[in-house]
């Protein structure tokens, strides 16, 4: 059995799996476009890397992979709360604006995270890795 693989899937989707019972209390109803929204309590994409990083750690060390996933996990991190979540805001503020301006038009923006999201996702990763070593 591949630990990363199974580390990196339940993390992400066990944490896709909490957002979405967290939306089902909140609104009493979920859409097939929640599966797949971005932004939300916790960050699925930061519980992936992180679980991704932590599980190579585990397994390999200190090896070029690990280097490669700590990059790439602080790459997604950096990009889900601030790149991702700028662009969120601007979205709202323009659908605002078209709204005031009376024009009527469909707008799609995705939300980013904030850093509490990501710090929880990246929590649950990190556990989830760790849990798959010791306990699988």
């Amino acid at each position: 059995m591949n630990k990363i693989l199974v580390a990196v899937l339940l993390a992400g989707f066990g944490t896709q799996l909490i957002k979405l019972t967290i939306d089902w209390f909140k609104h009493k109803s979920l859409s097939w476009h929640d599966l797949v929204s971005t932004g939300g309590m916790p960050s699925s994409h930061s519980a992936f890397v992180v679980s991704l990083a932590t599980a190579v750690y585990l397994e390999e060390g200190t090896t070029t992979a690990f280097a490669i996933s700590l990059v790439l996990a602080f790459i997604v991190l950096r990009d889900a709360f601030g790149v991702r979540r700028t662009v969120g805001e601007e979205g709202q503020v323009i659908n605002k604006i078209l709204l005031k301006v009376k024009i009527k038009t469909v707008t799609h923006f995705s939300m980013g995270h904030t850093p509490i999201q990501v710090v929880v996702g990246s929590v649950l990763g990190f556990l989830v890795s760790f849990g798959v070593y010791y306990l699988l």
